[in-house]
Order: C-alpha cells, then structure tokens, then sequence
C-alpha cells in the first residue's frame, strides 16, 4: 500500500500548484480549508474513491504526529521542515491584572518554509502587486487582510 499512497502523494502535489486565482488576494479573503474538503478534491482529482484517500490522508498526518511526539523532525524537500521545539519556563505578566504568573515549559512544533514554496508565495506576491498596481485608485485603497 504505501508504494501507492507515495505515487498518489507525488501525482498530487504536482497537479496542485498554487495558482493566481487561488490566492488569497485574489478572493478577497482567507478561505479556510477543511480537512474533509482537501479529501474530496483529491478524490475528484485522483478518481480514488473518497474513503480510500481519507484512510491514507488520515495515515499521514497520524505518521507526522507520531513523528513530532517522539521529537524526530520531518524534512519534505521544497515544502517545508517540520521540528519539535521545547518552550523554556518562564515568567510572564497578565495584561489585565498586571500579576506575575509562572508559564511552564511546553513543547511545540515549527515550521520552516521550503524553498518551493516559499518561491511560488513570491510569485503570487509579485503577481499581486502587478494586479493592485494597475488597478484603479479606489480599489488599490482597499486595506488587505492580515495574515
């Protein structure tokens, strides 16, 4: 099976480009994709069936949970670099009452942009700027969602 689930992943990712009008600026605004969302496109995409490609999805990310908890660190060439971090305790403020209060330490995980990835967010940037550049004065106005 996972010989499989590496030739669908690879199918994937290469028909999945990110492209203009799939930008956020493009839309106007952040759309959020749900897991159950990603599963149907790549079931319409792949033509597998939904519940297969649910079973790998969900497999993958358990793997890369797995991974993270045991402190490994996950490398996807030009995607991106997943690391598990120790947050050091420390001692903070409250905002609103203005008392010290002890954080304890934590452990997180890091996300280290690939360089595909970080090139195409570039390109759309790029892309965006020649679109709002050209625009009328009223649109260009237009304050832009913060990420």
């Amino acid at each position: 099976m996972w010989g499989g689930v590496r030739i669908f992943l690879c199918k994937f990712s290469s028909r999945h480009r990110l492209h203009n009008s799939d930008s956020v600026e493009a839309q106007g605004k952040m759309a959020t994709i749900t897991k159950k969302e990603l599963i149907d496109r790549i079931a319409e995409t792949t033509q597998e069936r939904r519940v297969q490609v649910k079973r790998v999805v969900q497999q993958f990310l358990d793997e890369v949970i797995g991974e993270l908890a045991k402190g490994n660190r996950l490398e996807f060439r030009d995607f991106g670099v997943f690391e598990s971090k120790v947050r050091k305790a420390r001692r903070a403020q409250n905002p609103k009452t203005l008392a010290r209060v002890d954080v304890p330490e934590k452990r997180t995980v890091k996300f280290k942009v690939g360089r595909m990835m970080k090139q195409q967010l570039i390109d759309l940037a790029a892309a965006h700027e020649k679109v709002i550049a050209g625009a009328p004065a009223a649109v260009a106005a237009v304050p832009q969602a913060q990420a």
